[in-house]
């Protein structure tokens, strides 16, 4: 493998620092092409590249298990989390390299909690005579008495482990705590529509004395990003949310009306602004994430979002620089993550103010 890609050599030296270790990812995936990605041997050489790369951090956590220091065994088990999670973009169905991949995320999580004192509470709330719900509580570690909180809400296909061990790292050591729900699993009641259930998550939320209930946000993922954008459609109480603001609906509407028409890419201008629209707007600051994120095409939310900045809304969007390839996309988690986390605590916390549109 070229020196220049490979994730070891990248890391020698790194030792228990996080940030190089993530800053090293990033810069891999932005120097991957579709090219690259075509070749399969060499694909899963970066697979067992990174893979190898998760296990010398998995060492490099248990070994700290035997000197006693959480500090170095949470940051090591958080490197190995990030690097197990460069080999899930990069794996295919089928990649035997990665068939236990729910497992070893497993172990990494454990091993924050029990050996690096990572405080990862597991929530059930009974929504009355209609069921439970269960999710997972991460108190911000840099907080004062009630701080901010943002609702995670993962994609109908995705597990809660996989967006834990790639929200951990780069929300760690925010001002922010995490609650990480599954809108789609509970045991409550069908007729019950996520957002209704996202509302009984939010009322958890108020009240709790360690959080904030004036800066309580959403964020989803895939089918996610549509049940909060719902949520903040319909609740005041969410101040920031990072959605798909109500396009995938429309969206769906229209490329059902141009297979219709037999009008291919384009309908008439009327008919097609029409479709386009919500019927209502999400009346806190918004964030919609172009891609596999939200499933929003880049040119809808620019156009969602000219209508906002018309009458003086707040809604910003953020282009990821995605490579594609036959199996699909492959994403900057890293860039991805960072900005979300940072664009969160702009609305939350005391962050710096955003660009409007951002291409990472």
């Amino acid at each position: 493998m070229d020196g220049e890609t490979s994730p070891h050599r990248s890391c020698d030296g790194a030792g228990r620092n996080l940030a190089h270790l993530r800053d090293r990812a990033s810069q891999f995936f932005e120097r991957l092409s579709v090219m690259e990605l075509a070749h399969e041997s060499r694909r899963h050489l970066w697979i067992s590249d990174w893979l190898r790369v998760a296990d010398d951090y998995r060492t490099l956590a248990e070994s700290a298990r035997e000197t006693r220091s959480a500090q170095i065994a949470g940051e090591a088990w958080l490197c190995s989390l990030t690097a197990l999670e460069v080999v899930r973009s990069l794996s295919s169905p089928g990649d035997v390299e990665s068939a236990d991949l729910a497992d070893e995320v497993g172990t990494g999580l454990r091993g924050l909690e029990t050996e690096a004192g990572l405080p990862i509470e597991r929530v059930k709330i009974d929504c009355f005579d209609q069921g439970a719900l269960a999710g997972f509580f991460l108190p911000a570690l840099r907080r004062g008495s009630a701080a901010p909180a943002v609702i995670c809400v993962s994609d109908d296909d995705a597990t809660l482990g996989s967006m834990m061990s790639r929200l951990l790292p780069a929300s760690l050591c925010g001002t922010m705590s995490l609650l990480l729900v599954d809108s789609g699993n509970s045991t409550v009641h069908r007729s019950f529509k996520p957002e209704h259930r996202l509302q009984f998550w939010l009322d958890y939320l108020e009240a709790r004395p360690d959080v904030d209930p004036r800066r309580i946000g959403i964020y989803g993922e895939g089918a996610g990003a549509a049940h909060a954008s719902r949520l903040a459609f319909s609740d005041r109480r969410i101040a920031a949310a990072v959605c798909d603001g109500g396009l995938v609906r429309p969206v769906m509407c229209q490329a059902s009306l141009r297979w219709m028409t037999g009008f291919g890419q384009a309908v008439p201008d009327e008919v097609s602004r029409e479709a386009m629209l919500p019927p209502r707007r999400v009346p806190c600051p918004l964030l919609m994430v172009v891609g596999s994120r939200s499933m929003v095409w880049e040119q809808d939310a620019l156009e969602l979002q000219a209508d906002y900045r018309r009458i003086g809304a707040d809604c910003s969007v953020v282009v990821p620089n995605n490579v594609p390839h036959p199996l699909g996309e492959v994403e900057n988690f890293v860039a991805v993550d960072d900005f979300i986390v940072e664009w969160l605590d702009s609305k939350l916390g005391t962050a710096r103010k955003l660009d409007p549109v951002t291409h990472l």
